[in-house]
């Protein structure tokens, strides 16, 4: 007897945006703090414009990059803990907008529309993985490898495709690169300089742009 194969649809993640109403905009100019250990936030943050920075600092000097957050990413996801961070500091990179919920206010909106919490959880669950992916890469990888695939993950998340294959990003600093990598400006300029002399970017004050598929190959080779 035939079997009948029954199709079953694909489970897409969930968008938290169908299910949160909108919320008053703030504004923040380029480089304010939105929250920090003297401006503790209760809240939690989507982009709307802007680029927004979240950093940790370490023996209260050193900065540790946590992520970079763009349009239509959540952060200040600590605040369901209830408990002060105070050493997480969110600041704009760019003029930025942004909306904010309390964690009060989101929990009423989840016992109204329960599949929110569901959108949450896979932002949180994917956020997980990623964090899994660095350490990873901070435990196996040497820096220039740790500096590539910084490059082309922030290329997959926040550049702009061009026609000759390239992606443009906005001029992230060698410093702020060092505080993502875990190493020192110095450092991340001298392997700089080497990927624009393999041709696998460019990179100005106006902006870097990366050849995505010769960093990819390269980092695949130097795998083997």
């Amino acid at each position: 007897m035939a079997t009948t194969l029954v199709a079953v649809p694909e489970r897409y993640p969930e968008d938290p945006l169908a299910h949160l109403p909108c919320s008053r905009i703030l504004e923040y100019g380029k480089g304010q703090v939105i929250y920090s250990r003297d401006q503790p936030s209760a809240s939690v943050y989507l982009v709307i414009d802007g680029k927004v920075k979240v950093c940790r600092m370490i023996d209260g000097r050193r900065q540790v990059v946590v992520d970079i957050y763009h349009t239509d990413e959540f952060f200040g996801e600590s605040a369901f803990l209830n408990a002060p961070m105070g050493d997480e500091q969110a600041c704009a990179m760019e003029t930025t907008r942004l909306m904010s919920w309390t964690c009060s206010e989101l929990e009423d909106i989840v016992m109204r529309r329960p599949r929110l919490a569901v959108a949450l959880m896979q932002i949180l669950v994917q956020r997980s993985i990623e964090f899994e992916h660095r350490i990873e890469s901070l435990s196996v990888d040497n820096i220039e490898r740790r500096l590539a695939r910084t490059l082309v993950r922030f290329s997959e998340r926040m550049g702009q495709n061009a026609e000759d294959g390239s992606v443009h990003m906005m001029p992230f600093t060698h410093e702020l690169l060092s505080q993502y990598v875990g190493t020192s400006r110095e450092i991340i300029t001298h392997y700089m300089n080497q990927f624009r002399r393999r041709g696998h970017l460019r990179y100005s004050r106006k902006g870097i742009l990366l050849y995505r598929d010769a960093m990819r190959s390269w980092l695949q080779q130097r795998a083997v």
